[in-house]
């Protein structure tokens, strides 16, 4: 039962990194991520197809190995988070916009600091 729940959790997320491959702030790599996890306790092979991706296998082997992050990586989700809190201070104003400068600061400072 539980191998079952770990695969359709994967299918689930392989599903919204596909999503995230064709919008423009909905991540793709870390839903990856958690794909990989559900795999690797429920499907080896479907993990190493993840893994040997051509495009988003190389990202998922670095986080896997180093607990890395590319420095392109990095910007882009820092530029998404900026054009959040600035979207956020544009339509619902002072002091919502609060929320997201907080979560970008926190998120932000630990996404910078990883290796890369």
């Amino acid at each position: 039962m539980r191998r079952h729940l770990y695969q359709a959790g994967g299918l689930f997320f392989v599903g919204l990194g596909i999503v995230g491959a064709f919008l423009p702030l909905l991540p793709t790599v870390p839903f990856l991520l958690l794909a990989l996890f559900c795999f690797a306790r429920s499907n080896p092979a479907w993990e190493q197809r993840l893994l040997d991706h051509p495009t988003y296998g190389p990202p998922l082997r670095q986080w896997r190995e180093r607990r890395a992050i590319p420095r392109r990586a990095k910007k882009a989700a820092l530029i998404a988070m900026a054009v959040s809190v600035g979207i956020t201070a544009f339509t619902a104003g002072w002091p919502w916009v609060l929320i997201p400068a907080g979560v970008m600061v926190l998120s932000g400072s630990w996404i910078w600091t990883r290796a890369e």
